[in-house]
């Protein structure tokens, strides 16, 4: 198991060493910053999980213990984890916090250096940093936190690099005057360096000071000194890059056409990577999301949450059901401060993540006979909260917890139920024989097909694969279905997508 620190370099391919391109191609899972170029992550296999982090100034990021969190989570249930990062890791990329949290995990790293945008951005503009006569010494200079910066040393560099500094920038420059440094001094600004937009602006200090209101330039890289007045034509040379992968005939679903029959308005995001695996792609949503017949039992159990000693949680829908109604009795995360929460499955922990919590146990394997079985603590005298589907829910759980000692409170927080019918059109595909693959991610997908299709489902799919998410999902299959051809390693829709792959390309899986 290793984490790669890989650095992007100015965010687009021409950038990327051989060493960060290696890495994208093998990744099973990568985790990115915002000002990543979305075309590096088309090098990545199309079964490749995308995580993005954020970390852009001004915007919605998560919080630097929950990355660290993710890096080690996956680290453990992954093969090849890539944290690609802006530039080079190393410099103010907060890898220091990064790599201790991998290492104290038990993880290995390895680390890929990228393109730092503080000396590629100025030649890109046509400046020399260390011009001779002109710089003997520059220093680069993190402008996040102005106000500690050592200015009386500072005013005594020749050239000053600057990241992180558009929004200060004000700030700075007067700093600077204050302490010594002229005026007339040469200033330029570098924004979104080695890309097709990429934009700047010279003059001196004084110049930009007199500017009432300078447009907001973020992401930039700002340079400060006399060899921000000296400029020369340094074109970028545009060379035609020799291919990046060896050229396959075919995506490795081509020819496919996949049946998806998720919840409506979920199926989407698995639409999509279908897609991009060269799939065509039909939906037959076979469950429909609603709230439970009745909110008075999650109700009492919201007025109760300290009498709780853990939060358990098995699906993205309980997630969302259960923190949306805590919030609408005027409550917010900081209500579940005495409970620690579990939670089955990657999915449902950045669910929770989005309302600012992260859990405290996830399984090794995403189904709740892995969280029955390695429960972190003894359950005997535990009073655990379950929020759950209304009905067709798998008993396990509570069954099991309640006989070694633990009081399970069971309360419906959702329910998903059989949309009324079938669209016609789909049920015409499979009656034409246009339907390669069909994908089951629940039991109640299974139950509430052959509800929709009716009973003729086992006839109609006599000649389609079918695709389960887990051994629950696929004990199902064989009831209803008579069979189950392909069924995921790792039961979550990543683990559906590659496990599609997989038979697709004749690997033997499972």
């Amino acid at each position: 198991m290793t984490i790669f620190f890989v650095g992007a370099g100015l965010g687009t391919v021409a950038d990327l060493t051989l060493g960060a391109i290696a890495c994208l191609q093998t990744a099973e899972v990568i985790l990115y910053d915002a000002l990543i170029h979305p075309s590096l992550l088309d090098l990545a296999p199309a079964h490749c999980l995308r995580v993005p982090v954020g970390k852009r100034a001004g915007g919605a990021a998560l919080p630097q213990a929950v990355i660290n969190q993710l890096l080690c989570d996956y680290g453990h249930r992954y093969r090849r984890v890539v944290r690609l990062k802006s530039g080079d890791p190393g410099l103010f990329g907060r890898l220091q916090q990064e790599v201790e949290a991998v290492l104290s995990a038990g993880l290995a790293i390895e680390v890929v250096p990228g393109v730092t945008s503080a000396l590629a951005a100025p030649l890109l503009a046509g400046l020399c940093v260390t011009a001779k006569d002109v710089s003997q010494s520059v220093a680069i200079v993190s402008g996040h936190a102005p106000e500690t910066l050592p200015w009386s040393s500072l005013v005594q560099i020749e050239t000053l690099i600057l990241l992180m500094a558009t929004r200060s920038l004000r700030y700075i420059l007067k700093q600077l005057i204050a302490v010594g440094r002229s005026p007339q001094d040469g200033l330029a600004i570098v924004q979104w360096a080695g890309q097709p937009q990429q934009q700047e602006w010279f003059g001196t200090l004084e110049e930009y000071l007199n500017i009432a209101d300078h447009p907001d330039m973020a992401p930039a890289v700002v340079v400060i000194g006399a060899v921000a007045q000296k400029r020369y034509p340094l074109a970028r040379l545009d060379l035609a890059l020799p291919a990046l992968t060896s050229p396959m005939p075919d995506l490795p679903l081509s020819g496919q056409t996949i049946l998806v029959t998720r919840a409506a308005g979920q199926a989407s995001p698995f639409s999509q990577q279908l897609r991009a695996a060269g799939a065509t792609v039909l939906e037959l949503p076979t469950l429909e999301i609603v709230p439970p017949s009745s909110w008075q039992p999650l109700d009492t159990a919201l007025s109760q949450l300290p009498q709780f000693d853990w939060l358990i949680l098995t699906s993205h829908n309980a997630v969302n059901f259960f923190m949306q109604r805590l919030q609408q009795q005027g409550n917010d995360s900081r209500a579940l401060a005495t409970l620690k929460i579990a939670v089955v499955g990657e999915k449902t922990a950045q669910t929770l993540q989005a309302y600012g919590l992260v859990a405290d146990f996830i399984p090794s394997e995403f189904v709740a006979d892995a969280l029955v079985a390695e429960f972190p603590v003894p359950v005997a005298g535990l009073r655990l909260l379950f929020p759950r589907v209304e009905s067709g829910g798998r008993p396990l759980l509570a069954e099991v917890f309640t006989a070694a000692g633990a009081t399970v409170s069971e309360v419906p927080a959702y329910e998903s139920r059989c949309p009324q019918q079938a669209d016609p059109t789909i049920l015409a595909a499979l009656q034409e024989g246009r339907v390669t693959t069909v994908t089951f991610t629940s039991s109640k997908t299974v139950k509430h097909f052959c509800q929709l299709v009716g009973a003729q489902a086992a006839t109609l799919l006599a000649s389609v694969q079918i695709a389960s998410i887990g051994p629950q999902t696929s004990e199902t299959c064989r009831q209803l279905l008579g069979r189950v051809d392909c069924e995921a390693q790792d039961h979550s829709l990543e683990g559906l997508l590659g496990a599609l792959i997989s038979r697709s390309l004749g690997l033997n899986l499972r």
